[in-house]
């Protein structure tokens, strides 16, 4: 009973430290945090978002924000309690679910800091972080990691994977005030590393000297020939061919004219080859010379590297070729164990998203498949009807030649000549 007092008062002590800067569901109430902007809206370009859960929900009480227009941009952002990194880890993390085939497009959040006019949130305006898939054809699957330093944005230097399929995915990023970082997608660890290494914002703690050479004193044979191995006696006297035994001298062989016959020369088992010693561990082995590394001298640690603007908003910003993706599940704070709760919440509805999708997916086909079906009716009447057309042509064509035949000329001619009708045939 102690004990469980104990991991009970743990719990609310580890609780009451952890603090979640925003969190967004998308309830009912969403419109009264976010602000839709107007950029591009001048130019005809600014996409409008739909609150729904989709068309293949886990559940459907659980709705989020969808892009709705084709090739448009889109722009909103919601402002929060300014808050600062330092001294603290970072968390962001939100869902996304692409029901669309995107081709070409985003579906990343951004976050911002001093101040923003949120009507005129767009491309162009300055953000001190921005996370999430950017997607282009079957090639570029790019998971974005961007981060601002000293107003200059500095995109991770490794090639990371966003997911591509139909269902809802979660993305987090964690930050650690040693500069440590962790990529999750559902959960899991995808990459980590350091913001020391995998962004080039500071010039690298150590370089190569280039300028070294390799010690005339090292040693990097690895073996060396066996000093006390002699070679056996009468090992050079052992021939590399010897007479095969097995040959016989033919029957018509003449010694008069074709000489004395000898065997012909075979390799001998026995012959080992040139003797050489053989090898042996070298006790004076250093290994394969390397070029040192030495202190940067252009090195200058900033130990607040890992410290972020003070964030003040969190924004969508993205471009889209076809829309459909379902924005959802935002979530800034210091506890990745929160994140993983979240995350866990979310995907306790995943096998029902997945039977969802399964079940869309044979409607979309059969829908697919109808249509085909009377494109091929459309086009096989389409057909009839031509042959139709070409048969009472064919016919017309044979009926005007022999209407028209010679007797029928001549009867034309003889009774509807002007000449016929002149008054001086009828005196």
């Amino acid at each position: 009973m102690g004990c469980l007092v104990v991991l009970l008062l743990f719990t609310l002590v580890t609780c009451s430290v952890c603090e979640t800067f925003f969190e967004e569901r998308f309830d009912d109430g969403w419109r009264n945090r976010w602000v839709k902007s107007e950029w591009k809206s001048s130019e005809g370009k600014a996409g409008t978002f739909k609150h729904t859960a989709g068309n293949w929900p886990g559940d459907p009480d659980d709705r989020g924000l969808q892009t709705t227009s084709d090739a448009k941009h889109f722009a909103l952002s919601a402002k929060i309690p300014e808050f600062s990194n330092k001294n603290t880890t970072l968390v962001v993390q939100y869902s996304i679910k692409f029901e669309q085939d995107i081709e070409c497009g985003g579906g990343y959040i951004k976050l911002l800091s001093g101040y923003v006019n949120q009507k005129k949130f767009g491309g162009d305006t300055p953000y001190s972080f921005m996370f999430g898939p950017d997607i282009c054809g079957t090639q570029t699957k790019k998971l974005h990691v961007i981060l601002s330093y000293q107003g200059q944005n500095y995109p991770i230097k490794k090639e990371l994977e966003c997911e591509t399929d139909k269902l809802t995915h979660f993305y987090t990023f964690i930050l650690r005030p040693d500069a440590s970082y962790s990529i999750w997608i559902d959960g899991r660890e995808r990459d980590s590393g350091s913001m020391y290494t995998d962004w080039d914002i500071l010039p690298p703690r150590k370089i190569k000297a280039v300028n070294a050479k390799k010690p005339t004193d090292w040693d990097d044979r690895e073996y060396i020939e066996d000093p006390n191995d002699d070679k056996p006696e009468g090992y050079d006297s052992i021939p590399r061919e010897i007479p095969d035994r097995k040959a016989k001298k033919p029957i018509n062989w003449d010694d008069e004219d074709d000489g004395m016959w000898k065997a012909p020369k075979v390799p001998n088992p026995a012959y080992r080859g040139a003797w050489k010693r053989k090898k042996i561990k070298n006790p004076n082995y250093k290994g394969k010379w390397k070029i040192p590394w030495i202190d940067n001298p252009e090195f200058e640690d900033d130990p607040d590297l890992y410290v972020l603007k003070p964030i003040k908003y969190v924004g969508i910003e993205v471009w889209q070729v076809k829309a459909g993706s379902i924005f959802d599940n935002i979530l800034i704070g210091d506890d990745p164990d929160y994140a993983n709760q979240v995350i866990q919440e979310v995907f306790s509805h995943r096998e029902a998203e997945k039977e969802a999708f399964e079940e869309a997916e044979k409607v979309r086909k059969a829908k697919e498949e109808e249509e085909a079906q009377r494109s091929r009716e459309e086009g096989e009447r389409r057909r009839r009807e031509r042959g139709r057309d070409r048969h009472r042509d064919r016919y017309k064509r044979r009926y005007h030649h022999d209407y028209m035949d010679d007797d029928h000329v001549s009867s034309y001619f003889f009774f509807f000549s002007p000449h016929l009708f002149h008054p001086d045939l009828f005196c």
